[in-house]
């Protein structure tokens, strides 16, 4: 990933694209966390959260979503929080999740409680992983 997404840079959100949604979606979830994280932080990093995402949407440009609510990051702070790996280069996975429902949970909603409202709801899952190196 370009250092203009990290955190300590200017903390972009990267551009994403999506296709083949399944029809019968009737929203979909983004969730990018940092699984490298757990062997330094004791957990995995969750890094944005994005629900009721119209299934019609076909990308996000850079540094914007153009549909859906954005939660709470582990930066405590809505919306995206960049790479800001302490140690090494971290891999970081971009998870989109095709749901049969659009969720009705608080705006300041954290993966766990996204996670816990799809449950069940999932019908198609895709995934995208991306590297990070912190910056010096």
């Amino acid at each position: 990933m370009p250092n203009k997404y990290g955190k300590l840079l200017e903390n972009k959100s990267p551009p994403l694209k999506f296709q083949d949604v399944p029809p019968s979606s009737k929203s979909l979830v983004l969730a990018v966390d940092d699984p490298d994280s757990k062997k330094v932080s004791g957990k995995i990093w969750d890094h944005w959260i994005v629900w009721n995402i119209d299934p019609t949407v076909s990308k996000f440009p850079e540094d914007s979503v153009v549909d859906g609510q954005e939660g709470i990051n582990d930066f405590k702070e809505r919306g995206w929080g960049g790479p800001n790996p302490p140690d090494e280069a971290h891999e970081y996975r971009f998870i989109l999740y095709a749901v049969d429902v659009e969720l009705d949970i608080p705006k300041d909603s954290k993966k766990k409680d996204v996670y816990t409202a799809i449950e069940g709801h999932v019908i198609e899952k895709s995934e995208l992983r991306a590297y990070f190196s912190p910056v010096s």
